[in-house]
């Protein structure tokens, strides 16, 4: 097998939430004040969304607000969701400004190997706005994000689509992710040969090869 790309994973793979096993954001949103739900109620119904949040059917954040109030008959207080979008878009800007320099000089040696470098992420709008201003992206040849495509992992048309836009061969590609969403296995099944990157989330296990430092991506590189 000629590794021809290797694709990654986003959230606690090349960027992670948590500092010293806490999370970084110090979330705290007063829902029942904003919205009429008590804490629990609201996790409830943005659980129950997850699915349809990353594969697209709710474009954004005040689209899943409004079908969550909706549902309870509660009124849309526009002010206050704005706050509530505002406060999650600095919320998710957190990791973005703490990249690894390890991360980037993985990203960096892959490239100058000429291999493709492509980005599979289950998310919603919000979660990524910062991307694209970040660190990372010049890295990049093609970046999907499951909410703009219709498809999330595992589901293996977005690990397909992801290898047509990089003219690639899914046997001629590595996923790397921490195993979040099954996403792994999806790899797998889509054709793609799977590594479990375990150097920011170790409570995920898996059944493949782990990856526990990001420069090892290179000796399996090399190994192939």
């Amino acid at each position: 097998m000629a590794v021809e790309a290797v694709f990654f994973d986003l959230y606690e793979t090349l960027i992670t939430e948590f500092a010293d096993g806490k999370r970084i954001s110090k979330r705290s949103y007063d829902y029942m004040d904003r919205l009429g739900l008590s804490d629990a109620e609201f996790k409830q119904e943005w659980s129950i969304r997850f699915e349809r949040r990353m594969n697209g059917h709710f474009p954004d954040y005040h689209s899943v607000i409004r079908d969550i109030l909706d549902s309870r008959s509660l009124p849309y207080p526009q002010e206050h969701v704005e706050f509530l979008y505002q406060s999650r878009v600095s919320e998710k800007k957190m990791p973005f400004h703490t990249i690894s320099k390890e991360i980037c000089r993985m990203l960096e040696l892959l490239r100058e190997r000429g291999l493709r470098l492509g980005l599979i992420s289950n998310c919603s709008e919000e979660e990524v706005v910062s991307f694209g201003q970040s660190e990372l992206a010049p890295y990049f040849d093609d970046v999907v994000f499951s909410y703009q495509v219709g498809a999330a992992k595992p589901n293996a048309e977005i690990y397909r689509l992801a290898c047509e836009r990089l003219s690639v061969r899914p046997e001629d590609a590595l996923f790397i992710g921490d195993g979040g969403s099954d996403e792994l296995r999806g790899a797998g099944s889509a054709g793609l040969r799977p590594y479990h990157a375990y150097w920011y989330n170790t409570f995920i296990e898996s059944g493949y090869e782990k990856i526990h430092q990001p420069l090892h991506v290179l000796d399996i590189i090399e190994s192939i």
